[in-house]
């Protein structure tokens, strides 16, 4: 039996309050579409579909984009490569505060995912941008990981460095000293440990919590390898985000992830954070596109991620980190991933960023999404 056909759809009025939000911060994002009333079709995978199939962008859309050579560009081949496109340009890092958090890490020794994983938004992200207020994606657990995906910078060993018992100790407090409002914490892949450093995780976000119980965490976890006691102690640190990403669509995890990880298992993940988890507290995952993907591949697999309840999805495209990574099939085009935040927002995610240099840890997310937990506290409070 698909027990994702017959589970629930938790989010039903999100529509109507990420469209607050939109005309609340001048920073937001496109218009959402408008409110749609759900209770005309059953909270299950088969009663998304009706619905799409009469409110929602269609498969015939991305079809037109592809036969207008709109949907992407192509990448040339080995020998005789073509130029990124110009919305793939990437801004050159710098700035006061860039230098400031550079210096702060490298004196306490800490990592950041924007810097192994190469990240084309970490001058954006590290300087400020457009909302003033500088965060950056800190990695815990070592920067060694037990996995090798195909698409990840991220060096890698089967015997990794112990975990640093001092180290959720220095994440707090360096975090807590920054002034940030909303950070991402993540890790890199731990099979080795017993609890695949559940427990260093939970107590980084409790620790920070204690010195600024009124920051937002986003907690990026690994899967854990479906483990529900892990899964389950991270959920109830006292986090605000639980993200874990799927990272493609369900037909290429083989291809692009570590044999390790799959479709269902990570689906499950997030699931379960969500039954653990207190209420209020947001799933989110991301998915990477160019990866050799179809539209059709691409809409199935959102259709199952908001199945299972997931309340935030982002869009990106995937850049090879070199040439020892696993090759870009095609440079998606904004049009294109527009239309998949559009189809999203119809699907009923609280919200979707989709844009080519949009990453899982994605700064103008992020600003949404402390906006819909502090609305959503407002509104419980009352």
């Amino acid at each position: 039996m698909n027990f994702l056909a017959k589970r629930p759809l938790k989010s039903k009025s999100s529509i109507a309050i990420l469209s607050r939000f939109a005309q609340s911060f001048s920073t937001a994002s496109p218009p959402s579409p408008p409110h749609h009333d759900f209770q005309n079709y059953p909270p299950t995978l088969d009663g998304l579909r009706r619905r799409l199939a009469e409110e929602s962008p269609t498969l015939s859309d991305f079809v037109k984009l592809q036969s207008d050579h709109s949907y992407s560009v192509e990448v040339g081949t080995k020998k005789k490569p073509l130029p990124k496109p110009k919305w793939m340009k990437e801004s050159i890092p710098g700035g006061e505060k860039y230098t400031q958090i550079k210096s702060k890490l490298r004196e306490l020794k800490l990592h950041t995912v924007c810097e192994e994983a190469k990240c084309p938004n970490l001058g954006e992200c590290w300087s400020g941008g457009e909302t003033g207020t500088a965060t950056a994606t800190i990695m815990i657990l070592g920067d060694t990981c037990t996995r090798g995906c195909r698409f990840c910078n991220v060096k890698t060993s089967r015997t990794p460095p112990p975990p640093d018992p001092n180290e959720p100790t220095n994440v707090a407090e360096a975090i807590a000293s920054w002034g940030l409002e909303y950070v991402v914490i993540t890790s890199v892949d731990r099979d080795d440990l017993l609890d695949q450093g559940s427990g260093h995780f939970a107590e980084t976000v409790k620790k920070l919590k204690i010195l600024k119980p009124e920051i937002l965490i986003e907690a990026l976890v690994p899967d854990f390898r479906g483990d529900a006691v892990c899964v389950e102690k991270v959920a109830k640190s006292g986090l605000d985000v639980f993200a874990h990403n799927i990272e493609t669509v369900e037909e290429l995890q083989n291809v692009v992830r570590d044999h390790r990880a799959n479709f269902k298992q990570s689906l499950d993940v997030l699931m379960m954070a969500k039954d653990y988890a207190p209420p209020g507290t947001l799933t989110k995952t991301s998915v990477m596109l160019g990866c050799g993907e179809t539209p059709d591949q691409v809409v199935k697999t959102m259709e199952k991620v908001r199945a299972a309840g997931v309340d935030v999805m982002t869009f990106g495209q995937y850049m090879r980190p070199s040439k020892r990574h696993m090759q870009v099939s095609e440079y998606v085009t904004p049009e294109a991933f527009e239309k998949y935040r559009l189809l999203g927002m119809q699907m009923g995610f609280r919200y979707v960023a989709s844009g080519p240099m949009v990453r899982s840890s994605y700064k103008a997310g992020e600003f949404y999404i402390k906006s819909m937990i502090e609305s959503d506290r407002a509104v419980s409070s009352t």
